[in-house]
């Protein structure tokens, strides 16, 4: 009977083939880290040791999951960005941004000491099976492929930037696949797809020109012949993307990319007390006339914002009682009046809980992907105001989808908030039209943390070079198919020159025949 308890056990979880697993996720971005936590989660759940490098570690003790190395950020970022910071940080183009913030600073990681171990005494007993790592901008991480001699799994927490497609050899088709950093649609006119290409070529080069310097740093923390980081990024086995045609539409791709769109929308992780869980369920329950969610995500402080915002909010969110507002607010003491009493203010809000509540209405969001992942999952419309980055791109896209009212905050005016809470919570469009494009983002054949097991556990399996196309072994001309192109183009101007040259000739013979018959004389 134990015998079969333990065989049960072995096929039901895994855990007697289990493989050992290395997270590596160095970037101090909590809202990134959400869908890793619960990729790595997943893993573990199904049987493998997962060993994870971040700047969060858990809370609390998870079967099978170790924070094996936790990096000290320069700056915690969770709860702590001002508006002022959001106008400072980001006035720089964001393929820049990413490639050195996010990139070569994020690389100096590198020399900390917990990696030094690694790299120079790596485990063996047992050894790594495989390293899932961020895809953003630190792609110098990759090193530790070559150096326990495993497969290389990326893992984007946004859809694909432009200048990750080539790991993999995506095709990125210019014509009808806009860029994430362009807020187009997919039906793209002359001049749009025009600039699609021309932009999406140039960021493409600033990153790739920017992020060069993690090749030194390469050199310098761990090998003096060590690749450099454009040759480790090639050697990526498959990226799992947090994207999904729903939203992002209908691209070409390889089975190196796998969409796992909404792997994150999980209730576990969050750290909150019960009776604070208590009395926010109370508070939900008791919102009879429903409440609007409004919170700008885990690291941006509303209460931060000019007094002339925080005013505006205020005076529409009054106007709207009975309806309830519940706003993320880090530090209420630092708001500069009452918030109206309509509104209940918490420094930290399981977002999840709130958004699945039947009470809750609609989302004021800055666009953030992971949270509006969680309102598409749930079927809540959305009032966006974004910030910064990508949230731009997002909000225009679902505005485009009738799934919400978008607001600059530079123009944001009395009149424009309340005609967005008027028509978020009484035209019947928006939450209707949410509600069908939630069922299409649920409809899927695998729910996105199985796809993502079984893909990771497929590269495990069959190696490194199991989804890799064939396109990585071409020259990006040979792609395009230029070459052949020009030789084409060669041979029919070859041909018209050779058609020329027998007109001509034929031409030159008809006139000779002609000028040399001889005249007859005239009779006598």
């Amino acid at each position: 009977m134990k015998l079969l308890s333990i065989v049960l056990l072995c096929t039901i979880l895994s855990v007697c083939h289990g493989y050992r697993i290395l997270g590596v996720f160095p970037f101090n971005g909590k809202s990134h880290f959400m869908m890793f936590e619960q990729l790595m989660k997943a893993l573990a759940k199904r049987g493998h040791q997962v060993d994870v490098i971040s700047s969060f570690p858990l809370k609390k003790p998870y079967p099978n999951y170790n924070d094996t190395i936790v990096l000290k950020a320069p700056r915690e970022f969770m709860n702590n960005m001002t508006y002022e910071d959001v106008t400072i940080v980001f006035k720089d183009s964001p393929a820049f941004v990413v490639a050195t913030l996010a990139g070569n600073a994020v690389c100096e990681h590198l020399n900390d000491p917990g990696i030094q171990d690694l790299i120079h005494n790596p485990p063996k007993n047992p050894p790594y099976d495989v390293i899932v790592m961020e895809i953003f901008g630190a792609h110098c991480f990759a090193i530790l492929g070559e150096v326990l001699k495993v497969p290389v799994i990326g893992a984007s927490s946004s859809a694909l930037y432009p200048w990750t497609y080539d790991f993999i050899g995506n095709p990125g088709n210019y014509a009808f696949a806009p860029s994430i950093l362009l807020s187009y649609p997919q039906n793209m006119n002359f001049w749009q797809r025009t600039y699609n290409f021309v932009y999406t070529l140039y960021n493409k080069w600033e990153f790739m020109s920017a992020s060069s310097e993690q090749t030194e740093l390469l050199r310098k923390y761990v090998s003096p012949d060590a690749p450099s980081v454009r040759e480790l990024e090639r050697k990526i086995a498959m990226i799992l993307v947090n994207s999904h045609m729903s939203m992002n539409g209908i691209k070409e791709s390889t089975p190196a990319f796998v969409e796992v769109g909404g792997l994150h929308v999980q209730e576990e992780g969050v750290e909150i007390s019960p009776v604070t869980i208590i009395l926010l369920e109370k508070w939900m329950n008791e919102s009879t006339n429903g409440f609007i969610y409004f919170s700008f995500g885990s690291m941006v402080k509303i209460e931060s914002f000019p007094s002339r915002h925080l005013e505006i909010f205020y005076n529409s969110l009054e106007k709207i009682a009975p309806v309830r507002v519940l706003m993320k607010i880090a530090n209420p003491q630092e708001l500069p009046r009452d918030l109206p009493k309509n509104v209940l203010a918490l420094p930290w809000i399981p977002q999840v809980k709130v958004l699945k509540h039947p009470n809750v209405k609609a989302f004021i969001t800055h666009g953030g992907l992971m949270g509006t992942q969680e309102a598409i999952h749930y079927g809540v419309p959305l009032i966006g105001i974004p910030l910064f980055a990508d949230q731009f791109i997002n909000i225009d896209t679902y505005v485009r989808n009738n799934i919400a009212v978008g607001l600059d905050l530079k123009t944001l005016t009395q009149e424009k908030m309340d005609e967005a809470l008027n028509a978020v919570l009484n035209d019947p469009k928006y939450r209707d039209t949410m509600r069908k494009i939630s069922k299409r983002f649920l409809d899927r054949p695998l729910s996105p943390a199985d796809t993502a097991v079984y893909w990771v556990e497929y590269i495990i399996r069959h190696g490194a070079n199991a989804l890799r196309s064939p396109a990585m072994d071409l020259t990006w001309w040979q792609v395009e198919l230029l070459d052949v192109c020009a030789f084409l183009l060669i041979v029919v101007l070859g041909v018209l020159y050779l058609l020329a040259t027998v007109v001509q000739f034929m031409f030159y013979l008809t006139n000779s025949s002609q000028h040399s018959v001889p005249r007859k004389k005239k009779a006598a």
